[in-house]
């Protein structure tokens, strides 16, 4: 029994199709059949428009077939308004639909792009989200158990989505795919384009590559090997994904200024790279990455680590995953420092420790107060200290408690140090306290360090001839 306004999608369906001459574009239409099964009528609706946006055409919205007014909600740039003509009586549907297509980037625009021989639709970035009316005790806006996504391609594309895959009809020089989406999938996504696909792995983490020219099998098969050892890397730290086997699919970027978000300057620095390098992955779904191609595979699993990351730790899933305060805003860098280490063979921890610590003063040098970025450092460092602390298997087992049990919900530092008070029945949150409030780290863990890097110094000056 309603307890306030609100309604519910009984069918949904989204058309997607791809157009690729003369000029390439992406059209959208999402049809919704609605119910009021609120405790009042309802004069308009609200729907928020996606975060990572296309360049794009006119959105229009009409209501069982005539044309609505949107406009946008004051003081939310991504909400818009539609004021219905006649109000929605209660226990009455009604159906609305949404179109819209998006254009290719043009010069100097951050946003999203394509190419006529490939396109991605990430996860979260494109499709709309309608919200609850106002008032107290709103209902309404979450998509049925189970509806329908339309994908319609030209002839000779590949196609990875979200949700299962019914269905494939040729018409004409076009073919399109029926994917069923449940609750389970949360945001759906689409990536196409005339690939060659290799398929990687060891059985136990399988990769999919798609890739716009064929590779060599031998480059293929040490590509295979470096990803097994990264996935094996984030299975020890964070547990294992899921279902096993798993799948992850890497997609050559169809246009490399229109896929990637800039890299983090402080997150370059402490992985030793240049502090102004763009990010050259990044995943647009939970078991999906696009990636930059143009120095081919030797270097993918380097670039592919960090993105890849977010696989483990929640995409997808965990809504606050790149909105986190201190300290877990920089667990995705801890992330992938581990992912880089094991890419690129041998125990690179010890030397990106000493990195992060050449970044925080000591000594004299200490501060009264540390500003934002030695605090950004330190939290860096903080789960290296609880590896360190309470050893690797205790932090694979707590790290992994706490994203199965926040999944979809977000998690925050009281969820990380329950997780670990619950495995080691210890004062975790001291341990945190210390760390993050006292300046500088513990010369415990400074020393540690430091003169293990120095024996390594001793060690290699011995071997030199």
């Amino acid at each position: 029994m309603a307890l306030g306004p609100g309604y519910r999608i009984e069918k949904q369906e989204i058309r997607v199709r791809f157009v690729a001459e003369p000029e390439p574009r992406i059209q959208v239409a999402a049809d919704y059949h609605l119910k009021n099964t609120g405790i009042r009528p309802l004069e308009e609706l609200e729907l928020r428009l996606p975060g990572r946006r296309f360049r794009s055409g006119e959105l229009r919205a009409t209501w069982d077939a005539k044309p609505i007014t949107l406009a946008q909600v004051p003081g939310a740039p991504r909400d818009m308004v539609m004021k219905l003509a006649e109000p929605w009586k209660v226990s009455s549907r009604h159906k609305l639909r949404l179109t819209t297509e998006f254009l290719p980037a043009q010069g100097g625009e951050t946003s999203l792009s394509f190419s006529s021989n490939a396109f991605f639709l990430p996860a979260s970035g494109w499709s709309f989200e309608l919200l609850p009316p106002a008032g107290l005790f709103p209902a309404g806006g979450a998509p049925p158990n189970k509806w329908d996504l339309l994908v319609a391609l030209p002839d000779g594309f590949q196609i990875h989505t979200s949700g299962t895959q019914k269905k494939s009809v040729r018409k004409g020089e076009e073919t399109v795919v029926l994917a069923e989406q449940r609750t389970k999938d949360a945001y759906p996504f689409v990536v196409a384009g005339r690939y060659c696909i290799a398929e990687i792995g060891n059985g136990k983490e399988n990769v999919s590559l798609w890739t716009s020219k064929q590779q060599n099998s031998a480059k293929l098969r040490d590509l295979s090997d470096s990803l097994a050892r990264v996935m094996a890397e984030y299975d020890a730290a964070f547990g294992e994904r899921g279902k096993t086997p798993s799948q992850t699919w890497i997609v050559e970027c169809p246009v490399v200024a229109g896929c990637f978000t800039n890299f983090n300057p402080l997150s370059a620095k402490l992985l030793a790279q240049d502090e102004n390098e763009q990010n050259m992955a990044e995943m647009i779904s939970q078991d999906t990455m696009v990636v930059e191609l143009s120095e081919g595979t030797p270097t993918l699993v380097t670039q592919a680590a960090p993105s890849l990351a977010a696989s483990w730790l929640g995409y997808g899933q965990s809504p606050a995953f790149f909105e986190q305060s201190l300290p877990l805003i920089m667990l995705p860098a801890f992330a992938a420092a581990i992912g880089r280490d094991a890419a690129e063979g041998g125990d690179a921890r010890t030397e990106t420790i000493r990195r992060a610590l050449r970044l925080i003063p000591s000594g004299e040098k200490l501060p009264g107060k540390e500003d934002a970025r030695v605090l950004r450092v330190k939290s860096f460092l903080l789960f290296f200290a609880l590896q360190d602390q309470y050893g690797r298997e205790t932090f694979r087992k707590a790290t992994q408690h706490m994203l199965y049990a926040r999944r979809e919900r977000g998690f925050d530092l009281n969820d990380l140090i329950a997780a670990f008070e619950e495995e080691t029945h210890q004062n975790v949150a001291e341990f945190v306290r210390i760390w993050m409030k006292r300046p500088g780290v513990p010369q415990e863990f400074r020393a540690r360090y430091e003169e293990a890097a120095a024996a390594n110094a001793v060690k290699d000056k011995e071997k030199t001839p």
